[in-house]
């Protein structure tokens, strides 16, 4: 492809992720199976243009208008975001086929100007432009991070790290490094999950033969955390209640040696069929996957009071996630959250359920928002008085063993302490009797 066809590219993927509800990332891999012939190395051009236009979308928009440009759409951001890359909007760069046209006088105007900017940033910027978050959020997350919001948010600008797990079924960590060594891959254990190493760069799964054998799962370190202090041990019977394409199945499935009952649940069967290649690499041959309906599900009221630990990966608003997904903050509303805070409620009274006497119900999220994490615990507790909070540092020492870097009765998890996503975890254990 040549740069203009590029560009062309990278506006079209750019307009279709607007106009869809869907993640961004399945709509670039819809578009690019419509055209075969748009080969690996033009994919990745295209995607560099896309993914930094959603983490600077607020600052480009915020430049557009300051230079009075009133059509902001895909191709205005990507002209924008050429300029600050330092591009000259070169008539010869747009020639050819499948090319962007060449810019129109306004738009070489707000190009030029944006070609003598020094930095992305400027003090005017509102707080929620700088950081790039939505506008209707901040009073959320200035209640939660106060004066650290600006570089809580800061931090979640930029692109995350890739995280792996390393599958206890299959290698050690210290095994797990040395295979990636053997294909030059250079892998440093994560600072908290004693499962986790870091790669310094994003690379093709698929070609790696560490991930074909099942030695290494992509997992953050965060979501390690997580199921790690569900504290799944061989011989129990566990159960990960939205399981969805079984991340935190495999994770269980290997604390528990494969020993035990483990069953993952999702509402969607497409989501739960997704997770069978998964397992099978993973060597996991533990897991019951089950589609269930809610609260009139007639498997949960059958196993009722019958399990030692129950997950809930709640579904949540994902934005602990935005380093990852910078376009999942775009297509959030206010009335997506209020939704959720109901839908998650009624899940947690669904999954508790099924815990048995002595057992531990666990609410996590991958969001940051109060309302979906510590308010869904205070409420929970509040119409369960069967149940009480089990402290986080008393269950990280019950788990992981090493000194618990997060304070209070929760684990709360934000890219800026701890270099994770942002996570939350609650556990919850039912009275024995």
């Amino acid at each position: 492809m040549t740069p203009a066809a590029r560009l062309q590219a990278a506006i079209d993927v750019l307009s279709a992720i607007e106009k869809s509800a869907k993640p961004a990332d399945s709509v670039a891999a819809s578009y690019y199976r419509d055209r075969r012939y748009i080969g690996a190395k033009d994919r990745r051009a295209v995607a560099e243009v896309v993914w930094r236009v959603l983490r600077r979308r607020a600052r480009l928009d915020w430049w557009l208008q300051t230079f009075g440009h009133t059509e902001i759409d895909a191709r205005s951001r990507v002209l924008a975001d050429m300029a600050l890359e330092g591009i000259q909007p070169d008539p010869d760069l747009f020639r050819g086929p499948h090319s962007a046209w060449a810019p129109e006088p306004e738009e070489r105007r707000f190009m030029e100007r944006m070609l003598e900017l020094k930095s992305p940033f400027h003090r005017d910027m509102p707080p929620h432009v700088r950081s790039e978050y939505p506008e209707w959020i901040e009073p959320r997350l200035t209640a939660l991070f106060g004066e650290t919001l600006g570089e809580e948010m800061g931090a979640m600008r930029d692109e995350a790290p890739l995280d792996l797990r390393v599958n206890a079924l299959k290698a050690t960590r210290e095994q797990a490094i040395a295979a990636l060594a053997a294909e030059k891959i250079r892998a440093e254990p994560t600072a908290l999950s004693p499962l986790g190493l870091r790669l310094a760069s994003r690379l093709p799964l698929v070609q790696i033969q560490a991930w074909r054998d099942g030695l290494i799962e992509v997992q953050d370190e965060g979501s390690q955390l997580v199921a790690l202090i569900v504290g799944a041990k061989p011989g129990m019977a566990v159960v990960d209640y939205c399981a969805g394409a079984g991340g935190k199945t495999l994770a269980l499935a290997a604390a528990m040696a494969n020993k035990g009952r483990l069953v993952a649940c999702d509402v969607a069967s497409w989501r739960v069929d997704r997770a069978g290649d998964r397992l099978r690499r993973a060597g996991v041959h533990n897991v019951t996957r089950r589609v269930i309906e809610g609260e009139s599900d007639k498997w949960i009221k059958r196993s009722a009071g019958s399990f030692d630990r129950v997950l809930v990966d709640a579904p949540c608003t994902g934005t602990g996630t935005w380093r990852r997904n910078p376009d999942a903050k775009w297509q959030l509303g206010e009335s997506d959250l209020l939704e959720l805070i109901v839908r998650q409620r009624d899940i947690l009274t669904s999954a508790a359920r099924l815990v048995r006497p002595g057992g531990r119900l666990i609410h996590a999220t991958c969001s940051l928002m109060t309302e979906e994490n510590e308010a869904q615990v205070e409420a929970f507790l509040a119409a369960h008085p069967d149940y009480r909070q089990v402290p986080v540092e008393e269950v990280w020492a019950e788990t992981i063993g090493t000194s618990c870097p997060v304070p209070g009765p929760h684990l709360r998890l934000t890219p800026l302490r701890h270099h994770t996503d942002g996570f939350f975890a609650s556990v919850l254990e039912r009275a024995a009797g």
